[in-house]
């Protein structure tokens, strides 16, 4: 929820989602569109189609509890490198380093140079002390609170004496910009093909819509064509269903 939303956002979010699906069990049989529905407003609504398959496939696989290990982890429907590690870090408290967007700037910023993503997973994996859910909560903060990717807060950050970037006078180019692991940033939402996604997934929230009525309801009324090839990508993600006449939420 956290990944393109801000933190006082979701924490409503979170709890509500919570109280609508307290188990993982819960999840996974309830309908797929249920989860979308939920989801609806946090961005990227994939997301909620690959917490269902995830559900699904923890219950299914491994008797409704996560395993504890990272391979198995990433077998699963929708997580990747940082995510099973995050999981292994804050679920069961295992030596391992989260690589973010935030730790992945900092290690760009310190080491003054841009990384690959081997070079900045074992830098990481270097710094580990000897707790490692409080180090990686830590360096998360520090990326996010300090090490920001403008405007960045040198004078105030606790890496401040220790880092390269910062030392030199912060030379450009900046080596976070296309370093490994760093986000970049997203191409204009307004009238994009992701904005007209999000209008028909909430228009669904209210029930079926028309094939005759998929153009309005994006925000491109004289598209019709842009409309359907748009919307076919919903149905091909999981995140609707066609039945001849119209999309709607998956059952």
């Amino acid at each position: 929820m956290l990944q393109q939303t801000q933190v006082d956002r979701v924490i409503p979010r979170w709890h509500r989602f919570l109280d609508r699906f307290p188990t993982i069990e819960a999840a996974a049989t309830a309908p797929r569109g249920d989860l979308i529905d939920e989801w609806s407003g946090l961005g990227y609504n994939r997301r909620a189609v690959n917490l269902h398959r995830l559900a699904e496939a923890v219950v299914g696989e491994h008797g409704g509890r996560f395993p504890a290990d990272r391979h198995a982890l990433e077998a699963l429907p929708g997580i990747g490198p940082y995510t099973s590690r995050a999981i292994l870090v804050f679920a069961f408290e295992r030596s391992e380093a989260v690589l973010d967007t935030n730790v992945a700037r900092i290690l760009a910023r310190t080491g003054g140079r841009s990384l690959t993503r081997t070079e900045a997973q074992r830098l990481a994996d270097a710094a580990i002390g000897p707790d490692p859910w409080v180090h990686n909560q830590a360096m998360l903060d520090v990326g996010a609170r300090f090490c920001r990717p403008r405007d960045p807060g040198c004078a105030e950050c606790p890496l401040r004496t220790r880092c390269r970037w910062a030392v030199d006078g912060r030379p450009e180019p900046d080596p976070a910009v296309g370093s490994a692991a760093v986000s970049v940033r997203q191409s204009t939402f307004e009238g994009s093909d992701r904005q007209g996604r999000g209008r028909l997934v909430r228009a669904m929230r209210s029930g079926p819509v028309a094939n005759d009525r998929l153009a309005v309801v994006m925000g491109w009324p004289d598209e019709p064509e842009r409309a359907r090839r748009v919307a076919a990508t919903l149905v091909t993600d999981g995140l609707a269903v066609d039945d001849g006449e119209g999309l709607r939420l998956p059952g």
